[in-house]
């Protein structure tokens, strides 16, 4: 791959996301919030006028949804998110009393309190379902979460990414989280020279999700250092299946080698968080800060209990700027207005089936 618009390697990082796995998973209480009766209470008498109006949530925003004590709450958990730790696990939202129309009601209006809801893929979906489809990653137009395969290391195209829990699978499915910035540090340490390549644009493939008038691949460094902010962008799999186009810039054996380290890195123990995601869990991830991945599971036989998550993507008011490059991906780079996925004829809507 030529040398694309490289940044110099900014120095080592000691920022609050900057933790390892085994010392965070010591410190729970941090970062796991579990909901009161009364913030249950609440979050379902701001649905109960959505669902009996069967009002089209997809333009909603915090002042639909009022929460007069947990959206002060949510809001320290915002700050949390961009300049603290870069991860929160809030519990208890009692999802076995609902209908899938009503947790996500719930889920939907609570995530408007931490940002601005963005189209997840070329359907427009505002909310998203992470089940199994029976898809293969073979294919170059799946995207992982549509499949039970091991997803490895990644940033999805948005500010936060949040997570509700609805069932969990038979065996596996576990979440895992990574600091980027311990990543960096690690190769920063031991390997500057690969960790200079991954400065430069790579091409990382859209999956068949292309705006009008780019191209079918993206050229975004997996590091930015901009404004004195490092950003992570990372899905692996598609960084090797844009290859298949024969204009992106090609990897070269020092760029795999880079991309190797960086993935032994996150998978190593010393590194990553690991949490196993209980019915009415919720989990919101800064993906400018942090990588996530999910592990291979084994399904229920029984549609009624397959494993199903909901999944929401977030642009934050008050974020850090991004170089001006992640408009490729993010459509703008505007702050609070930024991120998701819209292509040619995109209509948001918000699917209750799948």
């Amino acid at each position: 791959m030529e040398n694309l618009a490289a940044q110099p390697i900014p120095p080592e990082l000691n920022i609050p996301s900057t933790w390892y796995g085994p010392q965070i998973a010591q410190r729970k209480n941090e970062w796991i919030k579990e909901l009161s009766p009364s913030e249950i209470i609440e979050l379902e008498k701001a649905a109960e006028p959505l669902l009996d109006s069967q009002q089209n949530i997809g333009s909603l925003t915090a002042s639909g949804f009022p929460l007069p004590t947990l959206g002060t709450k949510l809001l320290a958990l915002r700050e949390k998110l961009i300049n603290g730790r870069g991860f929160v696990l809030l519990k208890g939202l009692p999802v076995s009393k609902y209908n899938e129309h009503e947790a996500g009601t719930i889920f939907y209006g609570l995530g408007c309190h931490l940002g601005s809801p963005r189209s997840q893929n070329a359907m427009g979906h505002m909310l998203g379902h992470v089940r199994d489809l029976g898809k293969k990653s073979s294919d170059p137009n799946t995207r992982i979460y549509q499949t039970n395969e091991r997803q490895t290391f990644h940033t999805d195209s948005s500010d936060v990414v949040g997570l509700l829990c609805l069932r969990t699978a038979k065996a596996g499915g576990t979440s895992l989280l990574v600091s980027a910035s311990a990543i960096f540090n690690e190769m920063h340490k031991h390997r500057p020279d690969l960790l200079e390549l991954l400065l430069q644009p790579i091409a990382t493939d859209r999956r068949g999700e292309v705006p009008e008038g780019m191209l079918p691949y993206l050229l975004i460094p997996v590091f930015s250092f901009h404004e004195g902010y490092l950003t992570v962008f990372y899905q692996r799999q598609y960084i090797d299946s844009a290859q298949r186009f024969a204009d992106a810039p090609r990897l070269t054996p020092l760029h795999v080698e880079a991309l190797n380290m960086f993935d032994r890195l996150a998978n190593d123990p010393k590194l990553y968080l690991s949490m196993e995601l209980e019915q009415g869990d919720m989990q919101f991830v800064y993906n400018h800060a942090l990588l996530h991945d999910r592990t291979g599971f084994q399904d229920w036989d029984e549609p009624a209990q397959k494993r199903h998550l909901l999944r929401l993507w977030l642009s934050i008011p008050d974020d850090r700027p991004l170089p001006e490059i992640f408009a490729s991906r993010f459509g703008t780079v505007e702050i609070g207005n930024r991120g998701g996925i819209i292509v040619r004829g995109t209509t948001p809507t918000i699917p209750w089936t799948v």
